[in-house]
């Protein structure tokens, strides 16, 4: 009888450890459950904001990858509702995906360039003319460069896209005041800017630096982006992030194959980038033109080879 009582006393602890252990295990399974509604839902919020984007996708035709490195040409325009714009922002980032080593490299917009088809014209032009396809193809003519895919936004879903990313906006280090021509004041300091001011801020050129301190602007506001994206603290805006980059970023991947390159990506580790413009220093010029105005000639040779050297790869 004694044995039976103990017996009995010597189980109460086991089976209150299983009560335990199956209430953390079904608290731990609704944790999961409410995450994924609400991430659901948040994505589904951001298709729904940019159901109305107006930047069409486009026919395009990459080169075809090989070896480990994929480059991307990032793109960005002005429409303000108008047919045809010129491109402000031409980037090509390059990835490694063996060593996800990430760089990144700005082109000028009044470089001089051999537009195949047309006459020479100021790079930003093809775009104007005849779309994402025509830019690709004479930045590879011009240098041998291969593209793999582009990705394409218009600066008003732009600001949308960094308000839904961090809405009490990107810290940036505005280093000079700021007005003119791009529609907001900036004052010298660190800021938190929304939308419309870190635009603002990427297309200020009304200085000494021209053109060349706008592109370097342009290159700190795509790290501060990589480096809010990847921030633990705005987790639970990611959801909405993606679902409107769906429609507010123009693109050749399909949705899922966009979301898989950026998880791919980031699931490798910490993602630096390494930053560069192309025309480097020394290897170019101003001249006038009496169709295109005040232009940037450059030595193709040299740049080309400071690109060989600068992405590790061989160009045509």
């Amino acid at each position: 009888m004694e044995e039976e009582e103990y017996t009995r006393r010597s189980q109460r602890p086991k089976k209150r450890r299983l009560r335990k252990g199956r209430a953390i295990f079904t608290f731990l399974v609704l944790c999961v459950i409410v995450i994924a509604v609400y991430s659901v839902m948040q994505y589904r919020s951001g298709l729904q904001l940019a159901s109305d984007t107006k930047v069409a996708q486009e026919d395009f035709t990459g080169d075809q990858v090989q070896g480990d490195i994929e480059n991307y040409l990032l793109l960005g325009v002005d429409t303000r509702g108008e047919e045809k714009s010129r491109t402000d922002t031409m980037m090509v980032l390059s990835w490694n995906k063996t060593t996800n080593d990430v760089k990144l490299v700005s082109f000028m917009r009044d470089i001089y360039a051999d537009i195949p088809g047309y006459q020479s014209y100021k790079l930003n032009t093809a775009y104007y003319l005849e779309g994402v396809q025509l830019l690709k193809d004479t930045i590879s003519n011009m240098f041998g460069l291969p593209i793999h895919h582009y990705a394409l936004v218009d600066f008003k879903n732009f600001e949308s896209l960094v308000d839904i990313l961090a809405p009490d906006g990107i810290e940036m280090d505005v280093e000079k005041d700021m007005s003119e021509k791009i529609g907001v004041t900036l004052t010298q300091g660190v800021h938190n800017l929304n939308g419309q001011e870190l635009l603002g801020y990427a297309r200020f050129r009304q200085d000494a630096e021209g053109d060349f301190g706008r592109v370097a602007r342009q290159q700190k506001v795509i790290e501060a982006l990589k480096n809010e994206i990847l921030a633990p603290r705005n987790i639970l805006n990611l959801p909405k992030f993606v679902g409107a980059a769906q429609g507010y970023i123009t693109t050749d991947y399909s949705s899922a194959g966009e979301i898989q390159q950026v998880l791919k990506m980031v699931s490798k580790g910490k993602v630096s980038i390494e930053k560069a413009t192309v025309p480097i220093e020394g290897s170019y010029d101003f001249q006038n033109f009496s169709h295109a105005g005040s232009a940037i000639v450059i030595d193709q040779e040299k740049n080309k080879e400071f690109l060989r050297k600068f992405l590790g790869i061989s160009l045509e």
